[in-house]
């Protein structure tokens, strides 16, 4: 008896740490931005948008959700008819993108661990308020300065900026479409 007691002493651990092998295995990795990733909630290509962009993996669905906008990723974790059982969260480390115009297909830092500079003077991909991500402090406080904004984490992204925004920048791209520009050419391409 004492003989058993030993032994699953000394083998808890290592079937321990197996469980958590398995469960750090399920993580996907970030993938590479393509031509063919089309935005969740906007149904156009990912690269054809400016700034940040991000990807969502969940264990329910078979491919990573994609979204034109950080903003927009963040959104999809605080919306109650998405997914909850999200496994990644990647988004754009702006901090080591070419520029905002391109940036970049593989540049992904996990968002939980990203640091966001809110409501600065820099627009999303669809022309929203963004959340522009980080992976060094120093890059967020560069951007920060020049952009404006103040740094926060994940878990600091407030409910309100982001749905908020997600609505106002619903309802101008919705003006947008009905009445146009001056000159009555449409700013939206089909």
């Amino acid at each position: 008896m004492r003989r058993r007691t030993m032994l699953l002493v000394l083998l808890v651990p290592f079937a321990l740490a197996g469980c958590n092998e398995k469960q750090a295995a399920k993580i996907p990795p970030p993938h590479r931005m393509t031509a063919e990733d089309i935005g969740h909630y906007c149904g156009m290509n990912v690269l054809e948008h400016p700034g940040p962009k991000g990807h969502i993996f969940a264990a329910s669905l078979m491919e990573p959700v994609w979204f034109s906008s950080v903003r927009d990723t963040i959104a999809f974790t605080m919306l109650p008819d998405e997914p909850k059982d999200i496994l990644a969260i990647y988004v754009s480390d702006m901090g080591k993108a070419p520029d905002w115009d391109k940036p970049g297909a593989d540049n992904w830092i996990e968002a939980r661990k990203a640091m966001f500079v809110i409501e600065s003077r820099a627009k999303s991909g669809m022309g929203g308020d963004e959340a522009v991500p980080f992976s060094e402090r120093a890059a967020a406080e560069t951007f920060a300065a020049q952009n404006g904004g103040r740094i926060v984490g994940f878990n600091e992204v407030s409910r309100d900026y982001v749905l908020t925004s997600a609505n106002a920048t619903s309802a101008a791209a919705a003006d947008e479409t009905t009445e146009g520009p001056p000159g009555g050419r449409s700013r939206r391409t089909p």
